[in-house]
Formats: C-alpha cells, sequence, structure tokens
C-alpha cells in the first residue's frame, strides 16, 4: 500500500473513530419548551381599584415603617394615582413610576429584568431597555388581563417587592 493511501485510510478511520466517541459521550438534550405568550393587555384600572391597591400597600409599608412612593399606572403605563408616605426620599417619586410603567409596559414583574442582570454577561444588555430593571413594578391582573401596574419605591428592591404584593391582595 502506497503511503499516501495508508495515510488517507488512517486519517479515515481516526475521524471515525474521533466521531464516534463523541457521539458516545453526548447525550440527547430535552426540547425547550415554547415560550408562554404574555397576558393580554385589559380595559384601564379603575380608579376606585387603584385606591385599593395603594391602601392595602400603604398598611403594609407603615406596619414595616417603611417610607415609600407608590404609583399605579393604567394598561398603557399612564398614571392613575400616586401617593407619598411622609419622609419617602424624593428619588423614589420618580422611580415608582419607572417601575409601574415598566411592569406595564413589558407584562411581566420588574424583579424579572432583575434576575436577569444577576446572572451577568450578555445579560447586561437588558439595561439598554427603556425601562427600570429593579423589583418593585408588578402588573396589576384581573380576570387574567392586564389592567395596569404598581410601581413601590423608597426602600431595598425586595422590600419595595413586598410592599407591591401586599397591594395587589386588594385585587379580588
Amino acid at each position: 500500500m502506497s503511503k499516501a493511501l495508508s495515510f488517507v485510510v488512517g486519517l479515515a478511520l481516526a475521524m471515525a473513530a474521533a466521531n464516534f466517541a463523541v457521539a458516545q459521550g453526548t447525550t440527547a438534550q430535552p426540547p425547550i419548551p415554547p415560550p408562554v405568550a404574555p397576558p393580554e393587555y385589559g380595559a384601564p384600572i379603575k380608579l376606585e381599584l387603584a385606591h385599593k391597591i395603594v391602601e392595602a400597600a400603604e398598611v403594609e409599608a407603615k406596619k414595616q415603617g417603611w417610607p415609600v412612593a407608590i404609583a399605579i399606572v393604567d394598561s398603557s403605563g399612564f398614571l392613575v394615582l400616586f401617593h407619598r408616605l411622609d419622609n419617602t426620599q424624593l428619588a423614589s417619586v420618580e422611580i415608582s413610576i419607572e417601575k409601574a410603567k415598566t411592569a406595564a409596559h413589558f407584562r411581566r414583574p420588574t424583579k424579572a429584568f432583575e434576575e436577569v442582570l444577576e446572572k451577568g454577561g450578555a445579560n447586561v444588555k437588558v439595561l439598554r431597555i427603556p425601562g427600570l430593571p429593579i423589583e418593585g413594578g408588578v402588573p396589576i391582573m384581573v380576570d387574567g388581563k392586564i389592567v395596569g401596574a404598581i410601581g413601590v419605591s423608597g426602600v431595598k428592591s425586595n422590600e419595595d417587592g413586598l410592599v407591591a404584593a401586599a397591594g395587589l391582595t386588594a385585587v379580588k
């Protein structure tokens, strides 16, 4: 057998062995489930419901001794109701509104963006979205549709989230 033919045969056998070894070492990946469709937008929140949500959120904030700003926006992200407790830092006014708008516009809690950021790497690109990617903004759902969102700011973001969640207990 010529040297060239021996080389080609040897190379072919080596490649076949390598492919076999790689094939044996891989496991089938489970299929990626299809993305869940976000909830649809509904009619804008009624002022009466917005007041109930703010009242429930205020009860929790006062119970904890947390000075916060609470914003309610409608399903389009427009401000419906704003409430600031005594001694709340002034920056929290705008932050609470932005958290509510972000939750309404993206149809998900702002905590979802914070969790993406915590992973780092390419996920940092989430900072380029127009919104505030920190916990404290949550969509308000009525009959399975988004009617608005609540945004809370003034303490740690996880505490803002607790106040927002307390507000949502007013939604029946």
